[in-house]
């Protein structure tokens, strides 16, 4: 019997010779024409991975597991508590509805390197509209489904795409969000005009249309011819994907074929533990990174099912949404953000609506987006007796960085900690003049390049920003923008964004440490803490806290409770004397918390509402709060 591999021998291997690594991991992956090498320093801004390689990624994600006579099982189950509805979608019915749509793109002048923006809500389409896109050959940039009209605008600005494809509509909880005004109100602020727009009606609000620009999207693929797989360049470009720019220009982060197939197939098995025919749900969104690649991209190439979820982990209709989806589908690995659990836990922190549900399909809970708090990791831990997994990974690799891996036999679980360097990654503590630190010392978390294959290689026609905002600071190295520390066991503990390290009276102090602390309180739902100006300190930290439902205790006392065991844990150092119940935090869509947005208030600075975020009221609870 063949003792089972271990995380030690696999990065080992990696780290030994990393071309014959990437070579077998390659092997997974259908290719149209081999590659001439399996990594060339020489391209692009830092090197590109598999040169003179072809294939296609729609025919790895759909058309090879129908060859193999798989075409009945089940590629993606839609599941919409907005909608009220709940449908599958086989591998052969993904296919057809895939080349169709390729073919009706096609039909309007899209061709191999053309960009196509889809901005869609979370329904089948979206999913099909990416992968008729990547059918052609073409480029496709996801935008954020109900993003305003100037950030998509300036989007549209930047990727001249030659089709849109959108919705009427979209859904969110009590309300009906229109898109095809804020689409027609982009297209108008751009200097750049479509040729043309594919709508999707959904009946909760039809839109009007466009003559002579609109097309309706059913009747397009219903009167389309379908479309075969065009082949391109490994390095060719799959996707350009928005982030936030500090210029106000977002950085198109561009995404290419061949490499990012290489790892997203390698992950499913290696870090989920996944094989075809597992049922698999990333409750996120398309927009954003984790949608593209484990709604999408990931699960698909390895034959697995995707749950695509329309909704909220409460709300639609209550907290035990995300239990009874892991009941009804067979879920056997949930992967979110650390926030959908908070908020379940905010509103059932018993986790009384677990009963009544089978969740014995499930094999582990995996986390990501922000660092998980270690009292919510042990929450979810305690009420599934499921492992629970943090990993810490960024829109520009494209997938995990850090992990715990369960093709390997998962790590002893240390709340807190994002897990050890998947391989391909070489993860090291530099102090700010560029040093390595040892063990157990806080500093700027840093790749050591060449990055691995599926990550950026670079930012959508602007090769010189991608090296000033990454490749700069530290020469020879990838600089995360991440702050942290790696134990002596070899586990990785983010505490946040570089900016999240305070300057407090000359001691580098982490926000994320005192956050820890924060919500180890028993009446403590979510928290913040950022650094406030300081005259004399320079900055002090402060903390928000929203509380659990049901507590009723003053928060005067709460406060105080907050105050010492900040102190009591990390010490006088730390000057921690201000802790606020609030409401709610202001957070983006996909539940990350605007702690710069609360730290510019805090401060008295001017904060523009960021276009990403979930509900701008939450900002003005705040300039209230301090008199704004």
């Amino acid at each position: 019997m063949t003792n089972a591999p271990s995380y030690a021998d696999a990065y080992g291997d990696w780290m030994r010779d990393p071309a014959a690594y990437w070579a077998e991991e390659a092997a997974g992956i259908t290719w149209t024409k081999p590659w001439e090498k399996i990594f060339d320093p020489s391209m692009g801004a830092f090197g590109q991975w598999f040169p003179g390689g072809e294939l296609n990624t729609c025919y790895n994600c759909l058309d090879r597991h129908v060859e193999a006579g798989r075409g009945e099982q089940a590629a993606l189950i839609y599941d919409s508590p907005m909608a009220g509805t709940v449908r599958t979608f086989s591998y052969a019915e993904m296919l057809d509805r895939t080349a169709r749509l390729a073919g009706a793109l096609a039909a309007l002048g899209v061709t191999k390197g053309d960009r196509v923006i889809i901005y869609m809500p979370m329904v089948p389409e979206a999913a099909i509209a990416m992968l008729a896109t990547a059918r052609l050959g073409a480029v496709h940039s996801v935008v954020f489904g109900g993003f305003a009209a100037a950030e998509l605008s300036t989007r549209i600005a930047d990727a001249k795409p030659k089709v849109i494809v959108s919705a009427s509509c979209g859904l969110e909880p009590g309300r009906v969000v229109r898109y095809k005004p804020l689409l027609d109100a982009a297209i108008a602020m751009s200097p750049h005009q479509p040729d043309a727009c594919l709508i999707l009606q959904r009946p909760q609000a039809l839109a009007d249309l466009q003559p002579g620009r609109d097309y309706d999207f059913d009747t397009a693929v219903a009167e389309a011819v379908p479309h075969g797989c065009v082949p391109v360049l490994a390095t060719d470009p799959l996707y350009v994907l928005y982030t936030s720019g500090t210029t106000g220009k977002p950085k198109g982060v561009v995404r290419d074929n061949g490499g990012h197939a290489v790892v997203l197939w390698n992950s499913m098995k290696m870090i989920y533990g996944l094989k075809a025919g597992d049922v698999w749900w990333t409750a996120s969104d398309v927009g954003w990174v984790v949608g593209h690649s484990y709604i999408v991209y990931a699960p698909l190439m390895k034959g697995c099912t995707s749950v695509m979820y329309e909704g909220k982990p409460v709300g639609t209709p209550d907290a035990g949404a995300f239990w009874r989806v892991i009941a009804q589908h067979k879920v056997k690995i949930l992967f979110t953000a650390p926030t959908a659990m908070r908020a379940i836990k905010q509103q059932d922190p018993e986790g009384a609506l677990t009963h009544g549900y089978d969740l014995s399909s499930l094999e582990a809970l995996y986390l990501a987006g922000e660092r998980c708090d270690p009292p919510t990791g042990v929450w979810a831990f305690e009420l599934l007796g499921k492992p629970v997994v943090d990993h810490w990974w960024q829109t520009e690799t494209g997938w995990p960085i850090t992990a715990g891996f369960l093709q390997f036999g998962l790590f002893p679980f240390k709340p807190g900690s994002g897990g050890r360097p998947c391989p391909g990654y070489d993860l090291h503590v530099l102090d700010d003049e560029g040093n390595v630190l040892p063990s157990g010392s806080t500093g700027n978390l840093c790749l050591r390049l060449p990055l691995p294959p599926g990550c950026g290689p670079t930012l959508w026609q602007d090769d010189e920003n991608y090296r000033r905002s990454y490749l700069s600071d530290f020469p020879g190295w990838y600089r995360t923008g991440d702050a942290g520390m790696v134990d002596t066991d070899g586990d990785v503990w983010v505490m946040g964004r570089t900016d999240d390290i305070i300057n407090v009276a000359g001691h580098r102090l982490s926000t994320g440490s005192m956050e820890e602390v924060l919500a180890s309180h028993k009446d403590v739902a979510e928290c913040a803490v950022i650094g406030a100006k300081d005259e004399l300190k320079g900055q002090t930290p402060m903390g928000f806290v929203v509380l659990k439902a049901g507590v009723s205790r003053p928060e005067a006392d709460i406060a105080r409770e907050l105050v010492a065991l900040v102190r009591e844990r990390i010490g006088p150092v730390a000057a921690f004397k201000d802790a606020r119940v609030v409401a709610r935090l202001p957070k983006t869509r996909s539940g990350k918390i605007l702690r710069a947005s609360i730290r510019k208030i805090a401060d008295g600075e001017n904060a523009p509402v960021p276009p990403t975020i979930e509900d701008p009221t939450a900002l003005d609870e705040l300039r209230t709060l301090f008199g704004g």
